[in-house]
């Protein structure tokens, strides 16, 4: 369907049902109580808008309240952050995934605190030139905490949208019509007061599709929209968004190396550029496709006092966004006199809860150490 078309698909006739307020009137009744989303009527706090959305990139809400509470009792707000390490930073992201999320995170609280002094810009344009803002998250904090009309698409109002207009097209090549289709349903500007909705908007989408238009058995018969919704009168809502088969990535293989000390075990710190970047990791050897164990052990920390290595029975399994990975696990046990090699640092086992260690690592570490 072309712009034109989808404009066109988007107009309602004389006496068809107002969208957009059908969608505020829900909302105002169902709304989530999330702990970065103030009461209704008071507004929302650029800071905590900002630093929920970094966090729900690819993650649920689920698992980001409890960071989010964590982030926001140790740093009260984008000063207090862009204060810290980013160290710190990282070692309270562990376990969160996508890591150069808390990177950029950490670049943003920076540039705003030293280039802004400590308060957000309230356009997309602004937002958009601080580190780690695309355009999905400068329309998201544009809107929510600042009143914009300008509409944020995520994952549930793709859903949303492709199904109540019957997107044909597939997924990414939709999301430029997905967006215009989706702006229609902003709510209008308020004639009393001149202040917008459209944060109120958006959120009632994500809310809609979180809830009620999900991406399995979409509870359609509560649904603000559903005598609307043309892939609902066609019966064949599950099939929207229409997505483009996803090419999977190369098996990728190697080796990690726990080694201990008596209660301290052997880490590094990864580069700061690139996959993992400045996060903890026991010594592994490359990741690579096709790549077999005696080469991968033939990688191994040089350390005197290590004559053979263990190797663990089993493999650790884990699955990023481009490949998976299967690492075997090698372990020793050195003297406690032994000093750490060049770059690398012993760290007391005990509060390993307190390093940078991506979730790989955790694995790696709790089967070598049979935690």
């Amino acid at each position: 369907m072309s712009p034109s078309a989808a404009s066109k698909r988007a107009t309602r006739p004389v006496g068809a049902p107002d969208r957009p307020a059908l969608l505020l009137d829900w909302y105002d009744r169902h709304r989530r109580r999330l702990p970065w989303r103030p009461p209704a009527g008071e507004r929302a706090d650029p800071y905590r808008v900002w630093l929920s959305e970094i966090m729900l990139q690819q993650t649920g809400v689920k698992t980001v309240g409890p960071y989010f509470e964590k982030f926001v009792a140790r740093w009260p707000d984008v000063a207090a952050l862009g204060r810290a390490s980013l160290d710190d930073v990282l070692r309270m992201w562990a376990g969160l995934g996508y890591y150069s999320r808390a990177r950029n995170l950490h670049a943003c609280a920076v540039a705003v605190l030293c280039d802004h002094g400590g308060v957000f810009p309230d356009t997309e344009e602004g937002l958009r030139a601080l580190p780690g803002i695309g355009p999905y998250t400068a329309a998201a904090i544009a809107a929510i905490a600042f009143g914009r009309r300008t509409m944020p698409v995520d994952g549930n109002i793709e859903r949303v949208v492709s199904r109540l207009f019957a997107a044909e097209a597939s997924l990414p090549q939709a999301k430029p019509l997905i967006q215009e289709l989706a702006s229609t349903l902003l709510g209008p500007i308020r004639a009393g007061d001149g202040k917008s909705r459209a944060g109120d908007s958006a959120q009632a989408l994500m809310d809609l599709g979180s809830s009620i238009c999900t991406p399995k058995k979409p509870a359609c018969a509560l649904c603000p929209l559903n005598g609307d919704c043309v892939s609902r009168a066609r019966g064949d809502q599950e099939t929207f968004p229409r997505k483009a088969p996803k090419k999977a990535g190369a098996l990728r293989r190697g080796a990690a190396f726990v080694v201990t000390r008596g209660d301290e075990l052997l880490v590094r710190s990864r580069p700061e550029k690139g996959l993992l970047g400045g996060m903890t990791e026991v010594p592994t050897s490359d990741w690579l496709a096709e790549q077999d164990d005696g080469v991968a052990l033939k990688q191994a920390p040089v350390l005197k006092g290590v004559a053979r290595w263990h190797r663990k029975a089993g493999v650790v399994t884990h699955v990023f966004t481009h490949f998976p990975l299967e690492l075997v696990v090698y372990t020793a046990n050195l003297s406690a006199r032994m000093a750490a090699p060049e770059g690398m640092r012993w760290v007391p086992i005990a509060t390993l809860a307190d390093e940078a260690l991506p979730n790989v690592m955790r694995k790696v570490v709790a089967h070598g150490l049979d935690l």
